[in-house]
């Protein structure tokens, strides 16, 4: 008869030892359990407000932000990478210039050894953090010294064949927004894009087909493009006379992101072009408007019908920024403020910066003055809490009007697409 097992009174592995938060024994696997409950510091900066003062949430946000950093050393790379989201979502949701200013080295030693420690998703969160720690730094002598430190390694993860792919496409989109942001050395511009263009320029090779790596150019085309746009005008027009005839072999490849990527970056070269030169002239500009017509109402079946609809709609965009170098303005809303995108460079930078921000792409409009600078919206309007807290839009509110916005989009829709309202014609 087999025995029975006893249970030791100990607890096992010491899961049901009582830690003290961000304490010097809380460094191990262990803190797995408590790093997650302080992974997301943007809710629980939101969640603060009714109950604290503003004052103590900043120092409760902080003490969390200290004890993430201090993970961001553990010997578990889960420890790591959860500690590497919570410094993710923190720094994306609020404004910590002077915390940041603290700590600037370690964060960034901090995250030069996740990055050449880590693996795949490790990495990637580590390279979004250093586009993070750039934009609260702003452009200058520090964002500056934290982009020599770390551009050297996420070169090396970019043409590391052996890497994961993930990450080697996430080091080159942060690559080159961590050189937009902080470089003020024409020579590391130049040299950064000229790594992207070592990458996307093996697309013209590809002869119209899709490779493992076609994710990687995308980003890759993206960065160099973004650069471009603050180069010097003599640089600009090189960089189109060498690229302008050889992106549109990429419309024909595979993938429709690769596709959508060159579409963007020929309006974007048109456009920067014009602005350079108002008698720009490109010879072959007969059969690209036709190639892009046909792209815009491309109904092949063999392909994703999200993907037909996604192309669709972004090179009818294109189509007349290369034919007649119209734009279709937006108009982005945060706050009491608008912010107009009315050209391609703007509608790149915004996208870039979306990407990174998420959800607090809002709040750093109406309050990093880095960023602001950016799309000249001038200094941050000064608001105090009880001004922002009235401007919130609660979740309610904001669901009701979706709702809202959705059923008269959905009754306009229907009346288009009735055919029973034609009826009456053929009779």
């Amino acid at each position: 008869m087999p025995k029975s097992k006893k249970r030791s009174s100990r607890p096992a592995g010491g899961r049901q030892k009582t830690i003290q938060p961000f304490s010097d024994d809380d460094s191990s696997i262990e803190t797995m359990s408590h790093c997650s409950s302080f992974s997301d510091v943007a809710s629980f900066a939101e969640d603060v407000g009714a109950e604290v003062d503003e004052e103590a949430a900043q120092e409760d946000l902080e003490f969390k932000l200290k004890g993430l950093i201090e993970l961001t050393m553990d010997k578990s790379a889960k420890t790591r990478q959860a500690a590497l989201e919570g410094l993710k979502n923190g720094l994306s949701c609020k404004i910590l210039y002077d915390f940041i200013q603290e700590r600037r080295i370690t964060l960034t030693d901090s995250i030069e050894r996740c990055l050449k420690k880590g693996k795949g998703e490790e990495q990637r969160v580590a390279a979004a953090l250093a586009c993070l720690l750039c934009c609260q730094l702003g452009s200058g002598v520090e964002s500056e010294e934290v982009f020599k430190t770390l551009a050297p390694v996420l070169k090396n993860i970019i043409s590391d064949r052996s890497a994961n792919m993930s990450a080697r496409q996430a080091c080159a989109g942060y690559l080159g927004l961590c050189c937009f942001i902080a470089t003020d050395d024409i020579e590391d511009l130049y040299m950064t894009m000229e790594c992207m263009e070592n990458l996307f320029t093996k697309q013209y090779r590809s002869e119209g087909g899709t490779d493992n790596a076609s994710a990687l150019h995308i980003q890759a085309l993206q960065s160099w493009a973004l650069l471009l746009t603050i180069c010097h005008s003599s640089e600009v027009k090189k960089k189109i006379e060498m690229h302008v005839h050889k992106l549109p072999r990429l419309l024909s490849c595979d993938d429709v992101n690769m596709r959508i990527a060159a579409g963007e970056t020929l309006a974007l070269l048109f456009e920067l072009a014009r602005e350079a030169d108002a008698d720009f002239y490109y010879e072959d500009l007969e059969p690209l408007t036709e190639t892009l017509k046909a792209l815009s109402t491309d109904c092949h079946k063999h392909r994703a019908k999200v993907d037909r609809r996604k192309q669709r709609s972004v090179f009818r965009d294109v189509l007349r920024a290369v034919e007649d170098g119209d734009f279709q303005s937006a108009v982005i809303q945060f706050g009491r403020e608008r912010m107009h995108v009315d050209c391609w460079v703007k509608r790149l930078t915004y996208g870039v910066f979306k990407e990174l921000f998420g959800s607090g792409m809002q709040f750093h409009l109406m309050t990093n003055g880095f960023l602001r600078s950016i799309f000249e919206l001038g200094p941050p309007l000064l608001l105090d809490a009880a001004t922002l807290k009235a401007m919130k839009v609660s979740r309610d509110e904001r669901h009701m009007n979706n709702s809202a916005a959705f059923k008269a989009r959905t009754k306009a829709r229907s009346k288009l697409r009735d055919k029973r309202a034609d009826v009456g014609e053929f009779f």
